[in-house]
């Protein structure tokens, strides 16, 4: 059994987007295959964004914020779900990852290179987006999702990573949703 962190990144808190519908997805394979699964809703949350290097080196981490880090903290695997916007991910997230993998929880720094916390968890990535994926990953180079994966989660310890980018979300038929739909739920029953 399996301890899963679900990160839902979309910024919508009213929740009728296909991000979330993806998350639950996954959230019912993992609950079915006796996996622990804990949903963190982040359009929910109510946080002030880092402002200056001081709060973001020795601030206090917001009230709102500390059960969605004790979730990641005691988490085996992270599925990580938010919707392309500029091609990266939702400025919220961003904050969000920016609050909760701070110095002390995902990294200690001291002297030298900072030392990773997270080197016995896994994530999976999920993007939803307007244009093809395809197009996303070979003439943009998918520099948003290579900056998440590089510079937050592998730079904590995060490894492996795995990546499903779902393209045109917005046009597809309930064919292709209920296959992408299936696809996530198998992936959490699988834990990966």
């Amino acid at each position: 059994m399996a301890r899963i962190a679900i990160v839902q990144g979309h910024p919508d808190p009213a929740g009728t987007h296909f991000c979330r519908a993806l998350a639950d997805a996954y959230a019912d394979g993992a609950a079915a295959a006796g996996h622990e699964a804990q949903r963190i809703e982040v359009a929910r949350l109510e946080f002030s964004w880092l402002r200056t290097k001081e709060e973001f080196e020795k601030g206090a981490l917001p009230l709102a914020l500390a059960p969605a880090q004790q979730a990641i903290g005691a988490a085996d695997h992270l599925l990580i779900v938010y919707p392309l916007w500029h091609g990266t991910m939702p400025a919220i997230l961003k904050a969000f990852f920016e609050k909760i993998f701070r110095p002390g929880f995902a990294l200690d720094y001291g002297r030298g290179w900072p030392k990773k916390r997270f080197g016995r968890k896994t994530a999976r990535i999920v993007v939803t987006m307007g244009m093809p994926a395809l197009m996303y990953r070979w003439y943009f180079g998918a520099h948003g999702l290579k900056s998440l994966e590089r510079s937050i989660l592998r730079f904590s310890g995060i490894h492996p990573i795995r990546e499903s980018l779902f393209g045109m979300v917005e046009a597809a038929g309930d064919a292709k949703r209920r296959k992408c739909l299936a696809q996530m739920k198998t992936l959490g029953a699988a834990a990966r």
